[in-house]
């Protein structure tokens, strides 16, 4: 789309640059590419993509994120602007960074020898090419609040998932311990999840059941005037 009304201002790169982060083995991971191109070819960095004439930046990370991942309808959010006028060592570049919460069970990794990518827990992650060790740091605390507050971190878990697997992800979040007892009192109380029939006995004979988080339970949660914590 083309018109006279803009002649003769500046005309800037946009790009999308996008954090995903996976739990596993109550750790934190988040995936890390290989720069394609130069500048900085072969560098630690986010993965990321320029925006194409006919998208908007969420469908512009929707694709970055579904080309790296093969996993459709991600959870994403937009962590904020970046714009410095020499952030990119090519040309002027205002990125658009987002973080996307996916159950790293159902990735796919093979995708990993395809776009030259790696897990690396949160906390080990090294030098990353422009502002991105800045983005990472804006993302950490923006998911420590978000988890404060919603269950947004429920993303990061298979559809069903034990009382034991959310414990750990949520001690991993905080870095602490929860008593097992109050841990538990506390997320059933809420009623925001459905108990199934069938156990998960990977860890011991008696098992532990399987729960699914609830939308509609969620939503009348909250519609009661109830407030999510953990």
């Amino acid at each position: 789309m083309t018109s006279s009304f803009y002649q003769g201002q500046e005309k800037y790169f946009v790009s999308v640059d996008c954090f995903c982060i996976g739990f596993k083995d109550s750790r934190l991971y988040v995936l890390i590419a290989k720069r394609k191109f130069e500048p900085l070819i072969g560098e630690d960095s986010l993965m990321g993509g320029f925006v194409r004439p006919d998208e908007s930046v969420d469908a512009a990370a929707s694709r970055v994120l579904s080309e790296y991942t093969g996993i459709e309808d991600v959870y994403m959010e937009q962590v904020g602007t970046y714009g410095e006028v020499e952030r990119d060592l090519a040309d002027r570049v205002i990125s658009i960074a987002y973080y996307a919460l996916i159950d790293i069970e159902s990735f796919n990794e093979e995708l990993c020898l395809v776009h030259n990518t790696r897990w690396v827990e949160i906390n080990q992650v090294g030098k990353l090419v422009f502002d991105h060790n800045k983005i990472l740091k804006d993302t950490i605390s923006i998911l420590e609040k978000r988890a404060t507050s919603s269950p947004v971190m429920f993303n990061l878990l298979p559809e069903k998932f034990t009382l034991p697997q959310l414990q750990s992800l949520y001690e991993t979040i905080y870095s602490t311990t929860f008593d097992k007892r109050n841990f538990r009192k506390k997320i059933l109380d809420m009623n925001i999840l459905d108990k199934k029939e069938d156990k998960d006995k990977s860890a011991s004979k008696r098992g532990a059941f399987y729960y699914t988080f609830d939308t509609e339970k969620y939503n009348l949660f909250l519609q009661k005037g109830g407030h999510f914590s953990l």
